[in-house]
């Protein structure tokens, strides 16, 4: 497995972005670093991490033979490949707060970016950027943050978790390479954060409403029942979840 190990840089994922625009590199190429002065969430939100305690990386996947149409196989996958890592460390009440948020009860201890480059209506490459609280201690004024260590107290080799979720990752990504990213849904869906359980949303006017988070759709939607027994789905920015 090619690994580019670097002190520090903007983001991983922009730096493997570049690289693999120069460089033939191989596919599940690596690339670490340190520390990020410029990482990234979803919908543009900054991800802070102290230099050398958390695993903060970026994978390029290759000719993965998915339509665009399907890229939440994608997501699913790699949520799944960090949530089995991280079960195998005994990292309680774990769950997935869709899209792909990784919990440990109410704490958030890790966070997925995927950046899709498309070749008319299929992914022709994947950059797969992931960042686990690992060793870290304090947050700030992030109090529904925490790490490994804060949980499970003891100290964590991030080569070692490195390398056990792309064991995973390889897993979970040959199923969607061969269509067959439909197995991975139900396993999605059973750990997906307050599934089935009542719980305080405000859309996009601002205004709170009550359901159940009951699934995602075939195309990555939040499916949300609603108090009028309407089934909805909605998109990332459709919708935020209170808890």
């Amino acid at each position: 497995m090619q690994i580019i190990k670097l002190n520090a840089t903007e983001s991983t994922n922009a730096y493997l972005k570049k690289l693999a625009l120069v460089e033939e590199m191989e596919d599940f190429a690596v690339v670490v670093a340190q520390k990020q002065w410029m990482g990234r969430g979803q919908m543009g939100t900054k991800w802070e991490a102290e230099p050398g305690k958390n695993l903060t990386f970026s994978v390029l996947k290759k000719k993965l033979g998915l339509s665009a149409k399907n890229q939440f196989w994608l997501n699913m996958g790699v949520s799944l490949a960090v949530i089995d890592a991280l079960n195998q460390l005994n990292v309680p009440d774990l769950s997935i707060k869709w899209p792909n948020d990784i919990l440990s009860g109410h704490f958030k201890i890790g966070g997925i970016l995927i950046e899709n480059i498309l070749s008319g209506a299929m992914i022709q490459s994947s950059i797969i950027g992931i960042g686990i609280n690992v060793n870290q201690l304090e947050f700030g004024d992030l109090p529904r943050a925490s790490s490994l260590k804060l949980l499970l107290g003891r100290s964590f080799v991030l080569d070692e978790l490195l390398h056990s979720i792309m064991g995973h990752l390889r897993t979970n990504l040959a199923l969607v390479s061969q269509s067959k990213g439909n197995i991975l849904l139900s396993s999605y869906e059973n750990v997906m954060f307050r599934r089935n359980k009542p719980s305080t949303f405000r859309d996009a006017r601002g205004q709170l409403i009550m359901g159940f988070i009951k699934g995602v759709s075939a195309d990555g939607k939040l499916l949300v029942l609603l108090e009028d027994d309407v089934l909805k789905e909605y998109d990332l920015k459709e919708l935020q979840l209170l808890y």
